[in-house]
């Protein structure tokens, strides 16, 4: 008989003030909460980072706003939630100039993620942005070009 998987469980939660140093500090907290050595670390380091840096940015957070930062986890997934004030004049978007250099905060979160949404919590409540991630990463292809020796061999002399 198969038993089910236990449900998501809250691997952190903490709120931010709506400051700049706060990346950081969440980058700091995801590391604290899941460790270094979680095989996801890295992808979900930087879509915190991504998420937070954009909530800050991007909402009508003021001095004195806090952003809440939730990370959740199950065997298979990691799902970061950032909720911020909201914006009454823009809602979160994937950027159409993939070579922009500014902006590109969604973009990375789409490219890494399993999946990624916003949840609307009603004019003044906020809104929450999320992404899931695999909490393993897929075996490497050896015929994918990133997992080739880049190094250029020494031109012959």
């Amino acid at each position: 008989m198969k038993t089910a998987s236990p449900g998501p469980r809250i691997v952190g939660r903490t709120d931010l003030p709506s400051t700049r140093e706060s990346v950081s500090r969440a980058r700091a907290k995801v590391r604290g909460w899941l460790g270094d050595s979680h095989p996801a670390i890295d992808d979900v380091v930087l879509v915190t980072s991504e998420l937070v840096t954009n909530a800050i940015r991007h909402s009508d957070a003021r001095t004195g706003d806090f952003i809440g930062l939730t990370v959740t986890a199950t065997a298979d997934v990691v799902q970061v939630e950032v909720r911020d004030p909201g914006s009454l004049f823009s809602g979160p978007h994937v950027r159409k100039e993939e070579e922009a250099e500014d902006g590109r905060g969604l973009l990375i979160v789409r490219e890494v993620s399993l999946a990624w949404g916003t949840r609307d919590h009603g004019r003044g409540l906020g809104r929450t942005v999320w992404c899931a991630l695999r909490a393993t990463p897929l075996p490497a292809d050896p015929e994918s070009p990133a997992d080739l020796d880049l190094v250029p061999e020494a031109a012959p002399e």
